[in-house]
């Protein structure tokens, strides 16, 4: 049987040039398994994660599968290169983070069993069909280069009429507050690990809160139109559960209910409230926390209010991309997945709608409106 045309992409710059001998690897296993079952292999890798996702997209009827081969990043290189294509994208997981593949329960930093479950999917035909997140600049927005957060030069303002400053695809969350400073001082840490270099990013981060403005106007689970002023330190709009290597921002999110979950902090923390929610950080019991708000939503969108400090730069599944205003949908099973059958039946059987209304009930939490009952 005919598997078609694998491309890969990987990420040769990433920790400290080490990941060119990963991706090697990663090619070497990819080409072995296309001998063997009948595929062809191409590389797409560019010079830059720009440079990357442009080959992908250029060359999309080139290929029939996608794998990519890093953290959260280079998922959301794949996702907003094969998003909404059918295409289906393999996921090796290597480095720090890789929150994304870890939801999804894929081999993290297992070269070679990545690849064997790839393999293996693409022979069976074996694929989940996850959510995405979709965020879109509004006029007044600015873009950032995804590597380093500076504004892009020439200035990308976008202005009514002009194509938009960025229009991008994310898998895990948009951090729009407190995450994204802390997902941005845990990019700059010399620490080892990337769950390390998080959790020491909230300790720093914790302790100089700012109450970021934001205006939102939120179409609910149920259709409900809802618009108000948020005066918080954060803000996320998330697709899947976790953040910095671990951490259970969302554990609410499922990735194919079509929605995606807006959590924030209601109110200033004390000390003691904030020492309550990072123990229940890594248990999926964040939500418990009355600190949080929390709302399902099929879309959003978010502008400055009038009070307030303003948020920092956003950034989509650990990557820079822009400040406010934008508009956020979810893209209902957009994004298709290649995963072994026993991962996909491992899925609907601890994250299926019945553990997550468990888990609401559990917290006292109204799963229509979010409010605590």
């Amino acid at each position: 049987m005919d598997y078609g045309v694998v491309a890969m992409v990987g990420n040769p710059t990433s920790d400290k040039g080490r990941g060119a001998a990963v991706d090697e690897r990663v090619r070497g296993l990819l080409t072995e398994a296309g001998e063997r079952y009948g595929f062809d292999v191409i590389d797409l890798t560019g010079d830059s994660f720009d440079d990357s996702l442009a080959n992908a997209r250029e060359h999309i009827d080139d290929y029939d599968h996608l794998v990519v081969v890093g953290g959260d990043g280079m998922i959301a290189l794949g996702a907003n290169a094969v998003g909404s294509s059918g295409k289906p994208l393999g996921i090796v997981a290597t480095g720090s983070g890789n929150d994304f593949a870890r939801g999804l329960k894929l081999p993290v930093n297992r070269i070679d069993t990545a690849v064997e479950g790839i393999v293996g999917a693409i022979v069976r035909g074996s694929h989940l069909d996850v959510d995405m997140g979709h965020v879109t600049a509004l006029p007044g927005a600015v873009a950032t280069d995804p590597t380093t957060g500076e504004k892009t030069e020439p200035s990308h303002e976008v202005r009514a009429g002009t194509a938009p400053a960025f229009d991008r695809y994310y898998a895990g969350m948009l951090s729009c507050g407190l995450d994204a400073s802390i997902n941005d001082r845990a990019n700059h840490s010399r620490l080892p690990g990337g769950s390390l270099r998080y959790f020491a990013a909230v300790l720093v981060e914790v302790r100089h809160l700012k109450r970021y403005g934001y205006h939102v106007k939120a179409t609910l689970a149920d259709g409900t139109v809802e618009e108000l002023d948020i005066i918080s330190p954060m803000l996320t709009v998330a697709n899947s559960r976790h953040i910095g290597g671990g951490l259970e921002v969302s554990p609410y999110s499922r990735f194919d209910d079509g929605l995606l979950d807006l959590i924030w902090i209601d109110h200033m923390p004390n000390a003691v409230e904030i020492a309550d929610a990072i123990s229940k950080g890594y248990n999926g019991k964040l939500l418990g926390s009355k600190v949080f708000g929390w709302k399902r939503v099929r879309d959003i969108e978010i502008t400055r209010a009038a009070e307030g400090d303003e948020p920092p730069v956003l950034m989509a599944d650990g990557e820079y991309i822009g400040r406010l205003p934008v508009t956020v949908k979810a893209c209902d099973r957009a994004l298709r997945v290649l995963v072994p059958p026993a991962v996909a039946r491992l899925q609907e059987r601890e994250h299926g709608e019945n553990r997550v209304l468990a888990m609401l009930r559990r917290d006292g939490r109204d799963p229509v409106t979010g409010e605590f009952v």
